[in-house]
């Protein structure tokens, strides 16, 4: 899968959701069907200048299908950003919640009660209305554990949602939880009478409620858009039509912006960003977005710490930093990088020690430590992948490189046959409070079936501090407790952040009046004109 984001479901709907994942796969390899790579399903062609057409470059091929409750592919997702609203969402450049479907924010009845009204007029894609049903559908599918959605994990605290009337939504929650007016954002609304027919067409050919209605696809070559004129929303579609160029080879993005064939690159390579801010628009932006060195640590080398503690001290971050991503990351000194609103220094920061990682493996009673390191063929990664086998071998261990695509090592690493990880992940698209950001690695699916740390008495702690987090209703309280967990997952290094990345982005300024840079992976052009 692409570096936003891999599966991270609970245990017991991890074989549904794979099953389900692996039907969206096959959809996707039969998109073509929707429109081949010089045309769209009605015909025409990509031609268009102006006002009338934008044309981007996006970074990976259509790993996932469309449907927003189970996509974790980082160009479907993004494309959903334009096709789908959910009651709230998330402005892609800031991350703040703002209303969407809903007329305004969620409104609190009581503790555990909140409702919703709908904005008046609004259709979906094929003309029907926006109702309350449709929102029950919406959430009530997700909560199904039947259909192993991944988006079930982040609204844990939902009991029951009922339709007060057309246009209004009530939902009961299980316990107090107060950032449910910010979370919801993660449940995107469907049309029930399209999907729950034929969820696999509605995955392949999405039907929504946002600005940009889906046109066609193919599965590593474009995907088209054109505006919704009947949408009544807050951002309206500025352009008639998009193109989005699906370019996993970095010197094609490059050269396409160079050209002029597109208007905006996500995904600049590192080594490029100076000599494309000669002829374009280059910024890199801060992101969550992290490198992370994860543990297999039921393997008895890794069991220990202090191990795995020496192996983050050994790693000359800055080097990395400085020589493979020219300068474009913050090494992590939490969980969360210094920019983050919830930022809190961890009481252990990995610098780089030599003397101490060798100190930590002594005092382990480990000698001659060798292993393999996953890594994925990520473009940045790769550049990096070296570096940490030379920073690792100075400390007087042994490491093997095995380079390959992401779907071929989760394969692995969800068989057990892993010793070690060094990846790209970042859950922050789907919200970037710390509660959805810590839970996403240390809650559930990621320590019980991936690193093996379920059992640990540490990962119980996690549990319950995170819980009690999720439950209280102070902010300074909620901020405390996460602190509290940051300290213990950064002592123990399971799995632990080495640098936060800053994702640059390329494009012609006088072409995308409105045009912003996104922290996360992916391009938005809400709000956005064509010149």
């Amino acid at each position: 899968m692409p570096e936003l984001r891999s599966a991270g479901v609970e245990r017991r709907t991890f074989l549904r959701y794979t099953s389900a994942v692996g039907a969206a796969a096959a959809i996707t390899a039969s998109l073509a069907a929707c429109g081949g790579p010089s045309s769209t399903a009605d015909g025409s062609t990509d031609k268009g200048s102006g006002s009338d057409l934008i044309e981007a470059g996006l970074s990976y091929p259509l790993s996932t299908g469309f449907d927003p409750m189970i996509t974790s592919g980082a160009t479907p997702y993004a494309a959903n950003m334009h096709i789908f609203e959910g009651l709230v969402d998330l402005d892609p450049a800031t991350l703040v919640a703002r209303p969407a479907l809903a007329t305004e924010m969620p409104k609190k009845i009581n503790a555990t009660t909140y409702r919703a009204t709908l904005r008046k007029g609004a259709t979906f894609h094929d003309g029907s209305a926006v109702t309350a049903d449709d929102v029950v559908f919406s959430f009530e599918r997700i909560l199904d554990p039947k259909n192993a959605s991944l988006m079930a994990q982040f609204v844990p605290f939902i009991d029951t949602v009922k339709a007060v009337d057309a246009g209004t939504v009530e939902f009961k929650l299980k316990y107090p939880f107060a950032l449910f007016p910010s979370r919801i954002a993660v449940a995107r609304i469907v049309p029930k009478k399209i999907v729950a027919p034929d969820p696999k067409a509605f995955d392949a050919k999405p039907v929504g409620s946002g600005p940009y209605k889906f046109v066609s696809a193919t599965r590593e070559d474009k995907i088209v858009f054109a505006a919704y004129d009947k949408y009544n929303g807050a951002h309206p579609a500025k352009a008639k039509k998009m193109v989005w160029r699906l370019m996993s080879d970095q010197s094609a993005r490059v050269s396409a912006m160079e050209s002029g064939r597109v208007q905006a690159i996500e995904d600049v390579p590192y080594i490029d960003v100076k000599r494309l801010s000669g002829t374009a628009r280059t910024e890199s932006v801060q992101s969550f977005g992290l490198l992370f060195l994860m543990f297999n640590t039921a393997d008895k080398r890794f069991a220990d710490k202090r191990v795995r503690q020496a192996l983050h001290y050994a790693l000359d971050t800055e080097k990395i930093i400085s020589t493979a991503m020219v300068g474009n990351a913050a090494a992590a000194t939490g969980y969360v990088p210094s920019t983050h609103p919830d930022y809190h220094k961890a009481a252990t920061v990995y610098t780089h020690d030599v003397a101490k990682a060798k100190q930590l493996l002594a005092d382990a009673g480990v000698k001659n430590l060798s292993f393999t390191v996953l890594t994925t063929d990520t473009g940045w990664v790769k550049d990096i992948a070296p570096l940490l086998k030379e920073s690792w071998e100075q400390a007087g261990v042994k490491v093997t490189l095995s380079i390959a695509q992401s779907p071929a090592q989760y394969a692995k690493i969800d068989k057990g046959d892993f010793e070690v990880l060094v990846a790209p992940g970042d859950p922050s698209v789907f919200g970037n409070d710390a509660d959805l950001l810590l839970r996403w690695f240390y809650y559930g699916f990621w320590p019980e079936s991936r690193y093996g740390w379920g059992k640990s008495d540490a990962y119980k702690k996690v549990k319950q501090t995170l819980d009690k987090a999720a439950q209280a209703g102070d902010e300074a309280k909620r901020k405390e407790l996460w602190g509290q967990v940051t300290d213990l997952v950064a002592d123990e290094a399971a799995l632990y952040p080495i640098l936060h990345r800053k994702l640059p982005t390329a494009w012609t300024e006088k072409a995308l009046p409105g045009f912003k840079p996104l922290p996360t992976t992916g391009l938005s052009f809400l709000d956005v004109s064509r010149a």
